[in-house]
């Protein structure tokens, strides 16, 4: 399995090599050169595996010919997933008799995140080891990635990693599971702005080539493809358990970055039947309105109670941008560059309404979203955080009729303790494992919106742990 750069002008590599680069150098994002399937034998095969395994048997083309053999792959999986707080990883709840509620926060920092990035920095480890080197991860977050990241990566020997995350933009409970983390290869930026500005200043790290190379930066989030491999496996899960290959399915998800709603879309690439993606979004509802009238305008980000969604550039749209193009690599370089200096991504109609035959999408304002929240558990009793709120009511606005449909459960409501409040009058508690986390130290450095003073400070970090 080869991967190729959305934007055609970086090398085809491995896997191995893709997971270490994270971005591509012309400032793409990889794809699988072609898409691996699997036979409806194939994924019957799979039914009642457990997770672990499951995954790895999903995972496994994406790294065929690298260093990571099955063995090995199965061996992580199963380390990765041991910790989790149910004995299913990943369970379906049922709320109505066609929609069905799929909980991805049982993992170690209660977001959807865990699924992929525990395996990531054990591949990190894998990979590094077998090369006899080191790498240092710097990652922008809305609120789940960085802790998750964090997580999976602290105390990892061949690792460092960097995150940085908008002050006073993420719950508390997201904040503190990043910075009350005391590992000496963990570094938390506090930046004075949005979450897009924290991600255009980890793009703009690894397009400086000479930074780049002298820390050899490598990425976690959803820009990296081992996150998106990694999260292709519980939507065939929860497709699977709901009759696919012989059923067709549907899938809702809460996103701003768009790395989740696609990896549903590569299960479908693999061979699956899921027949709509629904997007919920929140009042930063780009992706919405794209879906609705083709209007992909970038406005300020708008700060609301579902804050892991307070993003106008959604960087993972552009695979699907790359596919929807016909895998037209110049075509996707400019229009994501005439994005990037306009605001606006100019798509021709056909290209559009080629998107909205699979895509459907929805979005809520606060008001909305804690009426949500309240409509959801006066009627069913299941206590929804934000994020999970809008991708329920987006699955109950657009699912096709007569079609299960699996709403992705991306977070625990005990991470969004005001916003629950507001909406329930309940503060959900944390989990025993964390009932001390208000109580423990924190540890970060501010910045302002300057890339000079964030390399200064992760070139400072990186060096340090190299002594």
């Amino acid at each position: 399995m080869r991967y190729v750069s959305t934007r055609g002008a970086a090398p085809s590599r491995e896997f191995d090599d893709v997971l270490l680069a994270g971005l591509a150098e012309d400032g793409g994002l990889f794809v699988p050169e072609t898409w691996p399937v699997f036979s409806p034998a194939e994924w019957r095969a799979l039914r009642g595996l457990p997770y672990a395994e499951l995954a790895a048997r999903v995972m496994a083309p994406f790294m065929t010919g690298g260093a990571i053999g099955f063995d090995d792959l199965q061996a992580i999986t199963r380390a990765s997933y041991r910790g989790f707080d149910h004995a299913a990883v990943v369970p379906l709840v049922q709320l109505e008799p066609s929609l069905f509620v799929l909980e991805l926060f049982h993992g170690p920092t209660l977001a959807f995140k865990d699924l992929a990035l525990q395996v990531a920095g054990r591949l990190f480890d894998h990979v590094l080891s077998a090369r006899d080197e080191r790498v240092t991860i710097v990652g922008a977050t809305s609120g789940d990635t960085g802790s998750a990241a964090i997580e999976a990566c602290r105390d990892r020997l061949r690792v460092d990693i960097a995150i940085l995350h908008p002050e006073g933009r993420t719950s508390e409970v997201q904040r503190r599971q990043m910075t009350t983390v005391k590992a000496r290869n963990v570094l938390n930026i506090a930046l004075s702005g949005t979450f897009d500005d924290c991600q255009d200043l980890v793009k703009a790290m690894f397009a400086d080539a000479p930074f780049r190379t002298e820390l050899r930066l490598s990425a976690v989030n959803s820009i990296n493809w081992a996150r998106i491999a990694g999260q292709i496996p519980y939507f065939a899960a929860a497709a699977l358990a709901l009759g696919a290959p012989d059923r067709p399915v549907a899938v809702a998800v809460p996103t701003g970055n768009f790395g989740n709603i696609l990896a549903a879309w590569a299960a479908r690439q693999m061979g699956l039947p899921i027949e709509r993606f629904i997007v919920g979004s929140n009042a930063n509802d780009i992706l919405a309105r794209f879906l609705a009238a083709n209007d992909m305008r970038t406005a300020g980000v708008v700060e609301t109670v579902s804050p892991s969604m307070d993003i106008q550039v959604s960087s993972n749209f552009e695979r699907l941008l790359f596919e929807a193009l016909g895998r037209d690599a110049p075509e996707t370089a400019r229009t994501m560059v005439d994005f990037r200096a306009s605001g606006t991504m100019k798509v021709s109609r056909e290209v559009w309404q080629s998107v909205r035959r699979d895509f459907a999408g929805l979005a809520l304002d606060d008001a909305a979203t804690l009426a949500e929240i309240a409509r959801i558990r006066a009627e069913t009793g299941y206590i929804a955080d934000p994020h999970t709120a809008i991708g329920i009511a987006a699955a109950r606005a657009a699912a096709p009729v007569g079609v299960p449909v699996i709403a992705a459960a991306t977070a625990h409501p005990a991470k969004f303790p005001e916003a629950m409040h507001r909406a329930i009058g309940i503060r959900p508690g944390l989990p025993p494992r964390l009932d001390d986390l208000y109580d423990r130290q924190e540890h970060f450095v501010r910045a302002g919106n300057s890339l000079d003073e964030v390399e200064t400070l992760v070139r400072h970090f990186a060096h340090r742990n190299d002594a």
